[in-house]
């Protein structure tokens, strides 16, 4: 068993780690959290722990039920096995934050009846005041603490009025809060720079940070992966569980992937959504390679895109410096995964986006052509739109003489010729080689200057077809242009 895992379990007696993802429902997945995903499995994976997926779906004014199946779903297609879930149970759940309402309740209970929590009555506009007051001071905005300051028969005439309250921590006086992030190493954090920070809301519902801290502590969960944009919660969510008396978990914060602009990518954008690159025929195993090269790098490039690719990751090559995400890269990992697939998968994956089935004699016929040309689903698309009925040649790419020549020559040709045979017999009557002999004759079969190997393409045609447009591209030299 590895030895960055081995002394965090003897230290709480466990017998495995135990990594979570825990994602929210009220979006698309997008390229960051599927790399915070696919990391926390990968490390789970490499330490020979457990996996979890936990929902925290606490806030229901945006919980979108569509999502959080849509998110199972990217999960799955992104080749990720969890332990314990919403969708398959656990010795630890309700796996869903919405389902644990009695758990928060108690624990927020017990945080009361050790002086730990106190109701704050302040109100939202009491709060923005104030934080506005100390922004123009140049101050850090914090709550100044006036609610603790209460006498308890304030507290308690408030209370049995039925005015409203928020649930604070109270926080106590000691050391500095001291923890080694595993990936930007050690922090120290003097508790004055911190404030009673909320645990539940007026109406009762948990925050982030405590629903948060509280199913990692009941969850038994040892390693936290997440974005470094979590790094400031880390302070409040240790004197949790200092409070509750519990070990925390090990963190390790992942550098935001940005997009090329440099701002963060956004969940409810659309920037880099999984979704969109799934209707767009992306392979799966194109994005864990090209995941696995954000804030990260491989041991090596060999076989990232295999089913070993997983035991490329090294926590130890996470770098700290924004990844920042390139659909070119994203492009040509998709281009080197179809480039592996055997004719078979290749066909499946084609049948796929053109709805067609991989035995259809069609898509048999045209598989290779398109090999080599599509990447992308609208690449496929676009390219067997193409071959149902090419566009004319256009004028320009080639000498009008050498055009005329060469597709004279070709019309005079038989069809039922293999391609190299005909191209053979083209040029010795031409005299045209290269450029001059082949471009004119991808440009009456498709229409384009760029595409398909023209030996694919060519049996692609049936040859009074071939005939036909090559026929069609010679006549087009006497439209008007």
């Amino acid at each position: 068993m590895n030895a960055e895992g081995s002394s965090l379990r003897a230290s709480r007696g466990e017998s495995a780690v135990r990594f979570r993802f825990a994602p929210s429902p009220t979006g698309a997945l997008h390229i960051g959290n599927a790399r915070t995903a696919l990391f926390s499995f990968l490390w789970a994976r490499r330490l020979g722990g457990h996996f979890i997926l936990r929902i925290e779906d606490t806030d229901r004014g945006r919980y979108d039920p569509e999502s959080e199946s849509a998110l199972l779903d990217d999960l799955h297609w992104l080749g990720l096995d969890w332990d314990e879930g919403p969708d398959r149970g656990g010795p630890f759940g309700p796996y869903r934050q919405s389902e644990r309402a009695g758990l928060y309740a108690r624990a927020l209970e017990e945080l009361v009846a050790r002086d730990r929590a106190y109701p704050c009555f302040c109100t939202p506009e009491d709060l923005a005041r104030r934080r506005a007051e100390d922004l123009a001071r140049g101050r850090p905005p914090r709550y100044d603490g006036r609610c603790r300051l209460l006498p308890p028969e304030e507290v308690r005439r408030r209370l049995e009025e039925g005015a409203l309250a928020a649930w604070r921590f109270r926080l106590v006086e000691g050391p500095p809060l001291v923890f080694d992030d595993l990936v930007y190493g050690p922090h120290s954090v003097a508790r004055s720079l911190l404030d009673d920070f909320v645990l539940a809301r007026a109406d009762g519902t948990p925050t982030f940070l405590f629903a948060n801290a509280l199913d990692d502590a009941s969850m038994g969960i040892t390693h936290v992966v997440r974005g470094v944009d979590h790094l400031d919660n880390t302070p409040r969510q240790l004197l949790l569980f200092e409070a509750w008396g519990r070990p925390p978990p090990a963190y390790a914060h992942l550098p935001l992937v940005h997009g090329l602009d440099d701002t963060p990518l956004a969940k409810r954008e659309g920037t880099g959504r999984l979704a969109s690159y799934r209707s767009r025929a992306l392979r799966p195993e194109a994005l864990r390679a090209y995941l696995l090269h954000l804030g990260h790098t491989p041991t090596h490039e060999e076989g990232l895109l295999g089913e070993a690719a997983g035991t490329l990751f090294n926590p130890a090559r996470l770098g700290r410096a924004p990844a920042h995400f390139d659909e070119t890269q994203l492009r040509l990992w998709q281009e080197r995964a179809l480039a592996l697939l055997d004719p078979p998968s290749f066909r499946r994956w084609l049948g796929g986006v053109l709805d067609r089935p991989p035995d259809d004699l069609l898509l048999v016929q045209r598989a290779e052509a398109l090999r080599t040309v599509s990447v992308w689903a609208e690449d496929a698309r676009a390219w067997w739109a193409i071959l149902d009925d090419p566009p004319l040649p256009p004028r320009g790419w080639v000498p009008e003489d050498d055009f005329r020549t060469v597709m004279g020559a070709a019309v005079a040709l038989d069809p039922e010729d293999e391609f190299h045979d005909f191209v053979h017999a083209l040029a010795a009557r031409t005299g045209r080689r290269g450029r001059a002999l082949y471009l004119p004759l991808r440009l009456a079969l498709t229409g384009r200057t760029e595409g398909p190997e023209l030996a694919t393409l060519w049996p692609v045609f049936p040859p009074q077809r071939r005939r036909a447009l090559l026929a069609r591209a010679l006549a087009s030299l006497s439209t008007d242009a």
